[in-house]
């Protein structure tokens, strides 16, 4: 066994076949609500319902303690108040949203998503609250260290932003848009959810170059047909491995289509609003209001972001785009052009009949256990810290364990891990706030929920991951220790992960970075059965995999983030939001539209990031430019990874985002580090 995988391998090995050894409920106690002790790890429906009115009935008690001050405003009678009230508010919501994603009971479920809407309800109302907003316009500051006024300004902002200084009937109306945009928002997305669509095949001659799984669960059915779907697991693997072309066109057309047509109007009402709100809030446009408290501060920015990573893709992307069509004109002698509906197939051959790439071969170094001991390991060494294991807990499932974060022998957090699928449980990879931790008051809670292959299930007691599965857990896990370092602040404004949206992306993925470093890798992998390293040239295969195609993907981010923008910068009244799709794709894609297709009906990300979707490729580039400093230093340098602690992660949301970067680095953000990486073959 490599030594990297010694310590924590037998304790996870045991955890993940049996999941959590809970035999008992840990005891209620009458001391403080926010003591590990005592916080809720599991709800009834009703208890739910239970703990959000208290939360919420001691935010309102907060609120009033505020108003009644008759006097100087100061800290202590006004920030501090108002700092508990948020304190109950993000329990009530992170506990809410939490359950309303893995809970094993559908009651419980829904009761929490209903409860999670009152909470915001009363969240958004308190942002327009102008006595709240009276209060904070006239505290004292003076003698207020740096992290206070920070925070202070940050809550003046927000006050502003949410319309709390506009007169009575202002209000009203920015209230009911406030409250149309999210039910848009839902219709939205539930149209795309509920639009599923599919193509009949007649025969297996149909399927073929589909993995033998996937043929197996894809049985003709009582008509005689065989029914494949636009869900994203059909779809995704059917786009990649089908030799079928014209059965990958009609699908790939019925895919861009979901949604359509009631999203046309949908979507247009959800700008019309959004527009709206953002001319009454004093702003231009809603791509201006949305990206006002970002890293970005404009969309005049965010459009110039977008123009210059363009043309820094534009010639890798050409260069992508020429290895899949010369791996066409193998089949298709004198072919021109790449359809969209074609570039993941070409892809998927040119990984494996040039670079030799072979996924399934490369699961047998990714064990379950190994790569969450080896995670633990790595994060212990350069951080610092160490994980115990917490017995005896009355958890939401019995798959979930808990586990402290020390630091020196004292104890900084705890997370819970939910590692496996299950029904109705979310099903992807990401960390849950559960309790933001607050200097002196609470400890930093988070909740690591991912669906890694449960080894329960097979006679060997062996589930191995794909490599894209184990990157995601690392990019999580990095954006876990990020919130439990940040939770020692004294204000809940500044705690956890609240620096910028368009920043907090990019600290987690130095450990994605990891999972394609053969410092790293060799240190951890091993094979299942031979417990043999995973070899150089199978890195080498996986870093190739990694970066083959990475201008045809940047290039592809930053047309969706310009639809993202373009819906948004405008007065939307006469806006064709179809020929407008048509024009940035012949700007920023190189791949041609398909006619007949309404990629903005079915385009989720409309939804809750709106005019943002630039962050998602904003935070690779400012990644980039950290990771760089490790390249030079060693992936594993303990020094450097704990100056990256010390300057990005601890400091949460305390400091400009600008400037925490500037901290690591020792100079501006934005070096060549991007165009290095986007460049090289």
């Amino acid at each position: 066994m490599n030594t990297i995988t010694a310590k924590w391998a037998p304790m996870l090995g045991l955890a993940f076949v049996i999941g959590c050894a809970s035999t008992e409920t840990a005891p209620r106690s009458s001391l403080s609500m926010w003591t590990l002790r005592t916080t809720p790890l599991d709800r009834t429906a009703s208890e739910l319902d239970n703990d959000t009115y208290e939360h919420l009935a001691w935010a309102k008690t907060c609120r009033a303690r505020i108003l009644e001050v008759d006097g100087r405003r100061t800290v202590k009678n006004t920030l501090v108040p108002y700092n508990k009230m948020m304190m109950h508010l993000d329990a009530a919501r992170s506990e809410c949203e939490l359950f309303a994603h893995v809970h094993p009971d559908d009651y419980v479920r829904n009761t929490a998503e209903r409860d999670r809407r009152k909470v915001l309800q009363y969240l958004s109302e308190l942002m327009r609250d102008p006595e709240l907003c009276e209060s904070f316009r006239a505290l004292d500051l003076a003698g207020a260290d740096p992290a206070t006024r920070y925070v202070v300004r940050k809550i003046r902002r927000d006050f502003r932003r949410a319309g709390a200084d506009r007169p009575d009937d202002v209000r009203q109306r920015i209230a009911e848009l406030t409250e149309e945009i999210f039910k848009l928002g839902r219709a939205f997305v539930t149209n795309i959810r509920e639009d599923q669509r599919e193509i009949l095949l007649d025969s297996l001659a149909e399927l073929d170059g589909m993995p033998r799984d996937w043929i197996d669960r894809h049985r003709a059915g009582a008509d005689g047909k065989i029914h494949v779907t636009t869900r994203y697991p059909d779809y995704k693997q059917f786009m990649t491995y089908a030799r079928n072309a014209e059965a990958r066109s009609t699908l790939y057309r019925h895919f861009k289509n979901r949604g359509y047509p009631k999203n046309i109007d949908v979507l247009h009402e959800l700008l019309a609003r959004r527009y709206e709100l953002a001319q009454i809030l004093g702003y231009a446009n809603w791509a201006d209001y949305v990206t006002g408290d970002s890293m970005v501060r404009s969309a005049d920015n965010v459009q110039s972001f977008i123009d210059r990573i363009a043309e820094l893709s534009r010639e890798p992307a050409r260069r992508d785009y020429h290895i899949l069509l010369e791996r066409k004109q193998q089949d298709v002698p004198g072919a021109t052009t790449v359809e969209s509906w074609e570039k993941d197939y070409y892809a998927q051959l040119v990984k494996t009949e040039q670079y030799a790439y072979d996924p399934q071969s490369l699961r047998s170094y990714f064990n379950p256990p190994d790569v969450f001991s080896a995670l633990f390991e790595l994060t212990e060494k350069v951080f610092g810290i160490t994980y115990r294991r917490i017995h005896g807990l009355n958890l939401w499932h019995q798959d979930v364990t808990a586990w402290d974060i020390c630091d020196g022998g004292k104890r900084i957090g705890r997370f819970y891990l939910d590692p496996y699928p299950r029904k109705d449980k979310y099903a992807g990879t990401a960390v849950f706030n559960y309790r933001t931790g607050i200097a002196g008051v609470r400890l930093p809670q988070v909740v690591f929920v991912c669906n890694v292959p449960n080894p329960c299930y097979r006679r060997d007691r062996v589930a191995l991951m794909d490599h894209d599965q184990v990157v995601a857990v690392f990019r999580e896990f990095g954006r876990l220790l990020h919130g439990i370092f940040a939770g020692h602040h004294r204000w809940m404004g500044n705690a956890g992960l609240t620096a910028e949206r368009d920043f907090v992306e990019a600290p987690a993925q130095l450990l994605e970075a990891w999972c394609y470093n053969i410092d790293t890798l060799s240190l951890f992998t091993k094979h299942y059965r031979t417990h043999e390293p995973i070899p150089e040239h199978a890195v080498e295969q996986l870093r190739r995999d990694g970066e083959s195609g990475k201008g045809l993907y940047v290039a592809q981010q930053i047309f969706y983030a310009a639809i993202s923008l373009n819906l948004h910068d405008r007065d939307p009244e006469n806006l064709d939001t179809t020929e407008l799709l048509m024009e940035l794709q012949d700007k920023y894609s190189p791949f041609n539209y398909v006619e007949d297709t309404h990629f903005q009906c079915n385009f989720e990300h409309l939804d809750e990031c709106s005019a943002l979707y630039y962050a998602y490729m904003w935070s690779v580039v400012i990644a980039k430019d950290m990771i760089s400093k490790f390249e030079k230093d060693g992936m594993l340098n303990a020094r450097t990874a704990r100056r990256f602690r010390k300057t990005i992660l601890e400091p949460g949301g305390s400091k400009r985002a600008v400037d925490l970067i500037e901290d690591f680095l020792g100079r501006p953000h934005w070096s060549d580090a991007f165009k290095t990486w986007i460049d090289r073959p």
